[in-house]
């Protein structure tokens, strides 16, 4: 292999990489697939109620996107590093390279890429994953890492997350992943009842549902940020640099949708209190209160209707009645007319 490929031994080419994770391209493809099948039948909805539809429909779907991508995503905590490391093992060959860790909820990516790519006579493009949820066993996989042979950087990064490093980085970074995908599940869970309840006429249950959502995903980012914390950071070392790991874009992005689903649940609870009228105009259903219902805050809104009794009524009610019946309500309406019944 050596001779006729220019290639060391054991060591397998690079692998051919997906520019992103392929499980958040599944969920944003599934997520604008029904985002495209509302907007077709955004026409059919008159007057202003479009606007408000489309608001309502957009905000929903970017929430549970982004639920679900970050609980797969493993861009939790990230970090890259320009450097001049060695390539291979048995060799004294040097590279330029770029090399990335992301570690997510249920594993870590290692990607090396080479500045330029070609370099010895290789491609030098490798994005690596190791993980550790239920099902795998990462001291496995970094064993057939050994056995492949992939480059230094990606062997050392991996390594320093075994069960058996001193690091205690796989204790740490698992431990956060199990609690923070628990609360994203259960935030998930509400958020889908949210839309349940708010396409119901029980909008202020849609709302605490709105704002528990919020809730757990500030819990998940409470839990891994702990989590983390609990050892003391392992140093990288990476030729002359060393790589230091901050939280990653899906860090950020749960916490900006769990405060955005705070105010929202907490908006929306405060409109059921001050202008609940206008909310149910919101969510369109004004339009359908039957007119002899008369909805009181006693009365807890939606749920609990109070009927309007015969006597409180001004008008009389379009019902045949006998000719006795008919002539007393008459003089009962207008005693001064005597031929009232006839």
């Amino acid at each position: 292999m050596a001779a006729s490929g220019h290639t060391f031994p054991f060591y397998a080419g690079p692998k051919p990489t997906f520019p992103m994770d392929t499980t958040s391209a599944i969920i944003i493809t599934v997520f604008l697939t029904a985002l495209v099948t509302f907007i077709v039948i955004l026409p059919g909805i008159r007057g202003k109620m479009r606007l408000f539809w489309l608001l309502r429909v957009v905000t929903s779907l970017f929430i549970g996107a982004v639920i679900l991508a970050a609980n797969f995503s493993s861009e939790w905590s990230v970090g890259q590093v320009s450097t001049n490391t060695s390539y291979k093992a048995f060799s004294s060959e040097w590279i330029s390279a770029d090399v990335g860790l992301q570690v997510g909820l249920g594993g870590v990516n290692v990607t090396l890429t080479g500045t330029p790519v070609k370099q010895l006579n290789e491609t030098i493009n490798y994005n690596e994953e190791f993980t550790w949820h239920l099902g795998k066993n990462y001291a496995e996989e970094f064993t057939k890492a050994l056995e492949k042979g992939l480059p230094d950087p990606v062997l050392y990064l991996a390594e320093k997350f075994t069960p058996s490093s001193p690091c205690g980085l796989y204790r740490q970074y698992r431990l956060a992943g199990y609690y923070t995908s628990a609360m994203l599940w259960v935030a998930f869970l509400c958020w889908l009842l949210a839309n349940v309840m708010l396409s119901m006429p029980v909008l202020v249950y849609g709302s605490h549902m709105l704002l528990a959502t919020g809730i757990f995903q500030l819990l998940a980012l409470l839990f891994f940020s702990t989590a983390t914390a609990l050892t003391p950071p392992c140093t990288l070392h990476l030729g002359p640099v060393t790589l230091h790991t901050h939280p990653g874009p899906a860090f950020w992005i749960t916490l900006t949708t769990g405060l955005l689903c705070v105010l929202l649940g907490l908006a929306m609870a405060v409109a059921h209190k001050t202008q609940p009228q206008r909310l149910k105009a919101f969510f369109n259903q004004s339009a359908v209160e039957d007119p002899m219902l008369d909805w009181g805050p006693e009365e807890g809104g939606f749920l609990s209707p109070r009927y309007r009794s015969m006597a409180e009524s001004s008008e009389c009610q379009d019902i045949a009645l006998s000719e006795a019946s008919s002539e007393a309500c008459c003089k009962e309406e207008c005693p001064s007319e005597p031929d009232c019944a006839l």
